[in-house]
């Protein structure tokens, strides 16, 4: 089973969480509300859509990059967590 449908329910909560981020951007726009805020609605969906990106990226590395049952000594701790902070600041 796959890290996405494993962590399915959660990762659906932070769609809809995106999602409603979305819909306020939309309604900002709709009535002409200050680009101040419309940036601040804008940098907001942005953080949470790389955040979910990053976590599903995190997972896919951790979960389906090497097979630890062939490869027992193939993931090499370290090296995942630098990779993983890459990807992190990367998304940010």
């Amino acid at each position: 089973m796959t890290h996405t449908i494993r962590e399915k329910q959660k990762l659906l909560a932070r769609v809809r969480r995106i999602q409603g981020q979305l819909a306020a951007l939309e309604r900002a726009l709709e009535n002409e509300t200050a680009c101040e805020q419309v940036m601040q609605l804008l940098a907001a969906a942005r953080g949470a859509l790389a955040s979910l990106m990053a976590e599903v990226v995190e997972e896919h590395v951790r979960t389906h990059l090497v097979d630890q049952t062939r490869f027992p000594e193939a993931l090499n701790g370290p090296a995942v967590a630098q990779l993983l902070d890459v990807v992190r600041a990367y998304m940010r």
